[in-house]
């Protein structure tokens, strides 16, 4: 994700098994990764954010 300020908009959504994403937040980067860091692990596996630029899923954003 080419997005590294945590004030940048973003879309936080979940990608369930059946394909339906359903979004949990539109605001800021910190807010959208403090309420995923709060979800289940197996919630988290689904989880995605996205900017005006770029898709990455959550795990893969705070593995770095």
């Amino acid at each position: 994700m080419r997005t590294i300020s945590d004030d940048v908009a973003v879309r936080l959504y979940h990608l369930g098994d059946d394909g339906a994403a359903v979004t949990l937040l539109y605001g800021a980067l910190s807010e959208a990764l403090a309420l995923a860091a709060a979800q289940p692990d197996d919630v988290q596996d689904g989880l995605f954010l996205q900017t005006s630029d770029d898709v990455v899923s959550y795990l893969d954003y705070i593995e770095g």
